[in-house]
């Protein structure tokens, strides 16, 4: 039997072709395609030797097409291959990349998303610099149903190997209940937030939260989780969804899927998902997490883009998904703080403070009436302003409202 692993063609680049078959005799064969064998051929030969030897496998012919690849590819799609021939609950892993070890809270900004498909190493390596919050790895649509089982270990893999610039590492698993097959290969790995798919109860959001538990033990705790809306029963049930656990930090909504689900057409007005875009808003804010809207998918127009973040944030969000690096740098801007924004929001925050050390609940600026709501809000503006750099961090310091 020989099993398969991995992408190969004149387009593909910076993955490989494992070809892998498992023989009764000892002795390893490894045949290497590769433009770069004669700089790098002992390396990756010494690699993949290491991998079968690291199974146990004495005896097999491997076959290696490689366009580039990284050695956490390479291993990735030898163990998948591996995978589908012998019995083994062991892992080929890396360490975690030192600059990957971080954190991420619960209130940091989510503008942009940047999805990349899982099974696709050529824009995993690269992604943190196109500037985006947070990189997905999207082991759900983006990933073919007969490449699911080893785009696994390649996004296991590149969340110990590959650089995210200081992103929120985050992964789209498969819709529940499939998607808890996904979760060992991402929650040991420092994975900051799981986004769960076609979400359309609380239940689920538990019973994926209990899984993490189970995998992680407490340090669990310290992955987000995002539920991701995308059918009218989950509209439904926003506030439920969003209030499941502690963990969830934002509520996100797929409309090419809510839309399908309604048995309409997504349009680029959005008169279609109107209500279901305003009742997530609803719900999230409800429950104190954050709304997130969905991917733009006319990734060329970018004039289209630009006016749909703009009626986005109008409608409370704080955020959209990605589907091309060019997408990042016009919804990063739609979402920060315009400067008649932070104008505004300044002149609130010194008016309420001058009232509040006199006595006073409210306080008119110019002819509105401002209470502690608006202030909250104006305040929420200024530390976006200082976190993107439009305001001096000394300024939110001195002013103690």
């Amino acid at each position: 039997m020989i099993a398969c692993s991995g992408n190969r063609g004149e387009t593909i680049r910076s993955d490989c072709y494992a070809e892998l078959e498992i023989l009764p005799e000892p002795g390893i064969s490894v045949q290497l395609k590769s433009k770069v064998r004669s700089l790098y051929g002992n390396s990756i030969d010494e690699l993949c030797r290491q991998v079968l030897s690291f199974f146990g496998i004495q005896g097999a012919r491997l076959f290696l097409d490689d366009s580039g690849a990284l050695p956490f590819v390479i291993a990735a799609r030898i163990e998948a291959a591996v995978k589908q021939l012998a019995k083994t609950e062991k892992s080929y892993l890396f360490p975690i990349l030192p600059q990957n070890r971080y954190q991420t809270s619960r209130t940091q900004n989510r503008r942009t998303r940047l999805y990349l498909p899982g099974n696709n190493p050529k824009l995993m390596i690269n992604a943190g610099i196109y500037g985006s919050d947070a990189i997905i790895l999207d082991l759900e649509d983006s990933v073919s149903p007969e490449k699911k089982s080893e785009a696994r270990f390649l996004v296991r893999n590149a969340l110990c190997q590959a650089d995210f610039y200081g992103a929120e590492r985050m992964v789209r698993i498969n819709p529940f209940p499939e998607g808890m097959d996904d979760l060992p290969f991402i929650v040991p790995f420092n994975v900051n937030t799981i986004l769960i798919p076609k979400c359309e109860n609380a239940g689920q959001v538990v019973q994926v939260e209990k899984e993490i538990e189970k995998i992680a033990g407490t340090r669990g705790y310290g992955i987000f989780l995002m539920p991701i809306i995308e059918t009218a029963l989950g509209i439904e049930n926003a506030y439920s969804i969003a209030s499941a656990s502690s963990n969830v930090v934002a509520l996100a909504i797929g409309l090419e899927d809510y839309t399908a689900d309604l048995g309409t057409r997504r349009t680029p007005e959005g008169d279609e998902s109107w209500y279901a875009r305003c009742r997530l808003v609803n719900a999230a804010v409800a429950a104190g997490v954050q709304p997130i809207d969905s991917v733009f998918s006319e990734f060329e127009d970018l004039e289209a883009l630009s006016e749909n973040a703009r009626k986005s944030k109008t409608l409370g969000f704080v955020g959209m998904g990605c589907i091309h690096p060019a997408q990042v740098k016009i919804i990063n801007e739609m979402f920060i703080p315009g400067p008649d924004e932070i104008e505004k929001a300044q002149k609130i925050a010194v008016a309420f403070e001058k009232a509040h050390a006199e006595g006073k609940a409210v306080v008119a600026v110019g002819t509105k009436m401002v209470d502690p709501p608006v202030v909250k809000r104006a305040l929420k503006t200024i530390e976006n302003a200082i976190l993107f750099g439009q305001l001096d961090q000394n300024w939110r310091e001195n002013f103690n409202g």
